[in-house]
């Protein structure tokens, strides 16, 4: 939190409703989020991140997890203790409209190598976590082909890629030499 800009909140609220899909750690995190509770080293939300994180509360979500028990205590939350993809494929054939992970890198990668994954969005704020930051996130991924189909910039720092997600079946080919 505190690195998004009133430009780029603005735009999350204008898109389309999601169901936004997470796994436990994710689901603890964003519930905590929700309550009250601000990340380690920080005061308290900004207007801007209360909005946000209270837009997200009244969002639909699924969580993934078998370690959480039902009831969930975060409003319209829904446990899932099927396995995600099986579910997710279930969700996109009944015509769910828009899913989106938040988080949750683990079940990311699974609904990418499941072929499950239509858009790849990424997007870059202006700072480096080198000593509070965690491990790659892409680590584990499969070989995945990025075709852009948008690119945007928030707030003269913040920069959107989305990217239709190819999985490839072997390595790309390195450049000839």
């Amino acid at each position: 939190m505190g690195l998004q800009g009133p430009e780029y909140l603005a735009w999350l609220e204008e898109q389309p409703e999601v169901t936004y899909l997470m796994g436990a750690n994710t689901y603890r995190l964003m519930s905590g989020f929700a309550a009250g509770e601000t990340p380690d080293g920080t005061d308290a939300f900004s207007t801007d991140e209360e909005a946000s994180v209270g837009g997200l509360t009244g969002a639909s979500k699924v969580v993934f997890s078998s370690s959480l028990d039902d009831p969930l205590g975060w409003a319209n939350s829904t446990l899932v203790r099927d396995d995600a993809v099986d579910a997710v494929r279930a969700m996109k054939q009944e015509g769910s409209g828009v899913l989106s992970t938040i988080g949750s890198v683990s079940l990311s990668r699974s609904l990418l190598r499941s072929g499950l994954v239509d858009r790849f969005r990424v997007v870059v704020f202006p700072v480096i976590t080198g000593a509070t930051g965690s491990g790659r996130i892409y680590d584990e991924y499969p070989d995945v082909a990025l075709d852009m189909v948008d690119s945007r910039t928030f707030d003269g720092r913040i920069q959107l890629l989305e990217y239709r997600p190819r999985v490839l079946e072997h390595p790309p080919l390195a450049p000839a030499t």
